[in-house]
């Protein structure tokens, strides 16, 4: 079947990819040259494991193609697939304008039956203005086609997103008729083949779907910060409380870690724009503003420790901050918990020898060239001299390094661990001063210095 995925960002890259590795011909359209010129070479603008091999091999087997050409895009395929953003606007609605704007060109271009496809991650109620947007823009033209339009969220994790593609959990799909269903079904037939289910349902039940499957994981990740909060005060290890909460199978171990909270380009922004939904709807939301207000709380927790630690004399202290992005196996910062406490650093007056294998470039574009910034290359290099490691991304390899080398090349051995990634038993024993989440902190260095047991 003839795919045209419009956009060739996260969403619309591994997608088109994915469906054309199952052996569809996919065409993707971005308006961005530098970025198609890019691809078509066989490289890609994000970090996603697996990914650059997969786009290449398509390339080669001549299934997937990239182009500039929406207009072409569109006329030559029978499904339309917008996977463009949907930023969040200053009042936490999400911004259509780009989905809108697909919608528009797909009216201007449309030449036949087309299924246009909402992969984006858009409010209740997007089918019908994209409905309307197309049709709009065909009576301007003065013609007529026949089109449906179907909702089929992405569900999606950046580092594992062709996983999440290939072996779903499930396929949602929102549309009104049994042609549609059938098409769509046969897109996905793969899946269904191999027992992944799809489910199909309303177009609104679709998009709410999506807003709700991102904003339950968002609640269980600020629930079990907030539970880390109490326990830091009444002298419980969260690690101990999240075992046992976790081996209940109706609470399950999966997003109960925690930490300095979640970011990224999807819950910090759709648990907002479900706020704004049921605002709009006349619906007074408790738990949504709830999640959310924890987890901007969440974020300053490790800077609120560094205040109390240093007695508020951050200014001309040097620290390592280990990790970048927003969560390991992606090189995407946007909302990372790791930049608010490097913001928060700076403004105090600090230098940061920042490491991160795969953020560093997107952090720069964020932050901005700083000279209190100093990006290092290797996680070992970013610790000469420091009065303090803060850990912000669990990467898999700062799970298992030299404690001895770690402490003979800081200052003093000082660790603030946002990820929780340490035993605090095996710190205390190396001499470190351990900051953590939700367990009670090791002051074996400090408590050695002034003679205490």
């Amino acid at each position: 079947m003839k795919l045209a995925i419009v956009g060739t960002g996260y969403v619309g890259l591994v997608t088109g990819t994915c469906f054309a590795d199952l052996g569809h011909d996919v065409i993707c359209c971005d308006i961005d040259q530098k970025k198609i010129d890019l691809l078509n070479n066989g490289e890609i603008p994000i970090y996603e494991p697996g990914l650059e091999e997969m786009v290449a091999s398509n390339i080669e087997d001549g299934r997937l193609h990239f182009t500039t050409d929406v207009g072409e895009a569109i006329r030559d395929s029978l499904m339309v697939f917008i996977c463009v953003g949907t930023p969040p606007q200053e009042d936490g609605t999400a911004d259509l304008t780009y989905v809108l704007g697909v919608a528009k060109r797909i009216g201007e271009e449309i030449n036949g039956y087309k299924i246009v496809v909402d992969k984006s991650t858009v409010p209740v109620g997007t089918a019908d203005k994209v409905r309307a947007a197309v049709l709009e823009a065909m009576q301007t033209r003065g013609v007529s086609h026949e089109f449906d339009v179907v909702s089929n969220p992405e569900f999606l994790k950046e580092g594992a997103a062709i996983e999440d593609f290939m072996v779903p959990d499930r396929v949602v799909i929102g549309c009104d008729n049994v042609r549609v269903k059938a098409l769509m079904e046969e897109v996905y037939a793969n899946f269904a083949k191999n027992g992944r289910p799809i489910i199909v349902m309303s177009t609104r039940a679709a998009e709410m779907t999506k807003y709700a499957a991102n904003a339950m994981l968002a609640t269980k990740i600020s629930f079990m910060n907030e539970i880390a909060g109490i326990c830091e005060n009444v002298g419980a290890d969260v690690d101990e409380v999240r075992n046992g909460i976790g081996s209940d199978r109706r609470i399950g171990y999966r997003f109960i870690f925690p930490g300095i909270g979640y970011g990224g380009s999807c819950f910090p922004k759709d648990v907002k724009a479900l706020i704004s939904t049921a605002r709009e709807a006349g619906v007074e939301p408790k738990i949504l503003p709830a999640v959310d207000e924890v987890n901007e709380h969440q974020k300053r927790t490790m800077t609120e420790k560094l205040r109390l630690y240093y007695r508020d004399a951050i200014e001309g202290k040097t620290f390592a901050v280990w990790g970048l992005a927003f969560k390991p196996e992606t090189d995407d910062v946007r909302e990372a918990p790791a930049l608010v406490i490097v913001e928060w650093l700076l403004s105090q007056g600090a230098r940061i020898r920042a490491y991160d294998p795969r953020a560093e470039h997107q952090a720069r574009l964020l932050l901005g060239e700083n000279p209190g910034i100093e990006y290092i290359s290797h996680y070992y290099d970013a610790l000469e001299g420091v009065d303090a490691l803060i850990l912000c991304t669990e990467w898999k390899f700062f799970r298992n390094v030299n404690a001895a080398k770690v402490k003979e090349l800081m200052k003093a051995p000082v660790v603030f661990d946002g990820r929780n990634v340490y035993n605090p038993a095996l710190m205390k024993t190396e001499g470190f001063d351990y900051f953590c989440i939700g367990r009670e902190p090791v002051l074996a260095y400090s408590q050695g210095l002034t003679g205490k047991a």
